[in-house]
């Protein structure tokens, strides 16, 4: 809730306040299933929304979608008002914008493969080192002759073609296996049925319309549906990591933040980390350190704080622990490990309080206005003001027709791009070849010499960057830029 420049999250002894200058260090929401962290995601939602900074989470259950509506008098709520004695709340609903991979809950959400990157993709098609290497080499000949790829046949195609012509690349990029060629193909093909075709394409998703206010100066909510999405981890969690980092290569840096541009959850964080190579995870690691000075705030939701690497833990300045359960030794010491995460409060012992809290109920810290984390306090999450629950479909298609970026996504498009372009030089070799054959079957006298391929290349790739460039609406130069993921520099 929020009030005097200040999010109320929760009450206990005193008021837990989070300060919207401190909202940019990041935050952390834990506890086992069914003790609340549900409902202390839309409170803090709907706190930030009303302050005027924009949302973006992903809705898993499909409960979260009921943020687009206004709450009713509920018993438990209203007791819950009363309990915390909170003044001055109100039931209503927030600006919602609905999104979906799949184009069925919300606005198509797409990428192209070239904005993507090697780094994310490799990880989305789970290669191994030497594939990822591969992959590597793959982008970084499109990137150097110019050519954007835009869904998955473009990529299927660049691969394709770099398989074929290994031998001419192997000294400048280094060595290329067919065998591994013929294995990123066929996870290609798993990605497709998976829906992958859905992801790459265009119209491409701009960033900047998540980073809207509606006209009454509240920030939207953007929900991202992902019911369907979640059946698959690996596409799940490489998307949200995608989002962060175009939000990390698109936003300047800021001196002063007096709120976030954008507040970011990672619902299910710890599938993130799961058997993620090293690298990524320092890449990950890397970009949540840097990316509050883009004014982003990252809240991880996870069950348990040792679910997430102590380096990125460890930049989590605003913490809300909900229950844990210890039933087991290998649980009890998962509690004092989380325990050990706050900074003590003389009135409780905080291992015990953790698998005492009622649902509901959470030990909180924030950063004080000096960056210091305050005294854990054991306190109830306010009640939200939104509607608990989901919302039927009829709503969520009235809110989808009605939003102003409506027709902006919906319909996909299909430019030309590497995939056509290759298929273009292929068919222009063969007419050479043949009319050079023909050529010598007359046993001319003078033959004109046929152009080199070398200089075939170069006209196609021309053509290619040209048109590449055009659709994808930038001014690229030969050679592109990519950052600490792997996507394109803005």
């Amino acid at each position: 809730m929020f009030c005097d420049n200040k999010i109320l999250i929760a009450k206990g002894n005193t008021p837990v306040y989070l300060l919207p200058e401190m909202a940019n260090r990041h935050g952390l929401i834990a506890g086992a299933t069914g003790t609340g962290k549900t409902v202390t995601l839309k409170v803090l939602a709907e706190s930030f929304s009303d302050s005027g900074v924009p949302v973006f989470l992903a809705d898993i259950k499909g409960d979260l979608a009921g943020l687009a509506v206004e709450g009713s008098d509920n018993p438990k709520i209203q007791e819950r008002v009363n309990m915390l004695g909170i003044e001055g709340f109100e039931y209503k609903s927030y600006p919602v914008r609905f999104w979906d991979i799949f184009g069925e809950g919300g606005h198509p959400v797409r990428t192209t493969v070239s904005e993507m990157g090697s780094i994310l993709l490799s990880r989305l098609l789970e290669l191994n080192e030497t594939q990822t290497g591969i992959m590597n080499i793959v982008f970084r000949i499109a990137d150097d002759k110019g050519l954007l790829l835009i869904d998955l046949k473009d990529l299927r195609a660049m691969i394709q073609y770099v398989g074929e012509n290994a031998r001419d690349f192997t000294i400048k990029y280094g060595s290329i296996s067919t065998q591994s060629v013929g294995a990123i193909l066929r996870k290609l093909i798993a990605l497709e049925d998976q829906g992958g075709d859905y992801f790459f394409g265009e119209p491409d998703l701009n960033i900047f319309d998540f980073i809207q206010v509606s006209p009454e100066g509240r920030g939207y909510i953007n929900i991202l549906h992902s019911v369907k999405l979640f059946q698959n981890p690996i596409l799940y969690t490489t998307f949200l990591l995608w989002m962060l980092s175009e939000l990390f290569e698109s936003l300047p840096e800021l001196d002063d933040v007096k709120k976030p541009k954008i507040v970011f959850f990672f619902d299910e964080a710890h599938l993130l980390f799961k058997d993620a190579p090293k690298i990524l995870i320092q890449k990950i690691e890397q970009v949540v350190r840097l990316i509050r000075s883009k004014g982003v705030g990252v809240y991880f939701v996870t069950q348990n704080p040792c679910d997430l690497p102590d380096e990125v833990l460890g930049q989590l300045g605003n913490r809300v622990q909900h229950a844990l359960r210890a039933f087991t030794p290998k649980h009890q010491k998962l509690v004092k490990a989380a325990a050990q995460t706050f900074r003590a409060n003389p009135e409780y012992d905080i291992d015990t309080v953790i698998t005492e809290l009622a649902t509901g109920e959470a030990l909180v810290s924030c950063l004080d206005q000096h960056g210091s984390p305050g005294i854990v306090e054991r306190a109830f999450i306010l009640p939200p003001q939104s509607q608990l629950g989901t919302i039927d479909d009829e709503t969520r298609k009235d809110i989808i027709l009605s939003s102003l970026i409506y027709g902006k996504y919906d319909k996909a498009v299909d430019n030309e791009s590497a995939y056509e372009v290759l298929q273009a030089k292929r068919k222009q070799e063969e007419r050479e070849e043949r009319e050079e054959e023909r050529k010598s079957a007359k046993r001319q006298s003078s033959v004109k010499t046929s152009r080199k391929r070398t200089s075939n290349q170069k006209s196609f790739f021309e053509k290619a960057f040209s048109s590449a460039a055009t659709s994808m609406g930038r001014e690229l130069g030969r050679s592109l830029i990519r950052g600490i993921l792997g996507s394109l520099k803005k």
